[in-house]
């Protein structure tokens, strides 16, 4: 599974980073988790605002999301 987490850097895009990675963990799910924080490549999945998450290169949420959402989407992916 290929996990991107879309955003510069702030406060939401780390949360939406650690709680990716903690779900991966909790669901022994072996995954790729990057964050992509050039505008260019956030602008290439047509994302206005960040962060976003990306499953295998489609985009499944965009905004603050709690835990339980992420390992959710993570799940069903």
């Amino acid at each position: 599974m290929n996990i991107k987490i879309l955003g510069g850097g702030c406060p939401n895009c780390i949360l939406l980073y650690n709680s990716a990675a903690a779900a991966c963990r909790e669901l022994e799910i072996d995954a790729v988790i990057e964050k992509v924080v050039e505008y260019e490549k956030i602008s290439e999945y047509g994302v206005m605002s960040t962060p976003a998450l990306v499953i295998n290169e489609k985009v499944v949420g965009i905004g603050r999301m709690k835990y339980k959402k992420v390992k959710e989407l993570i799940k069903n992916a």
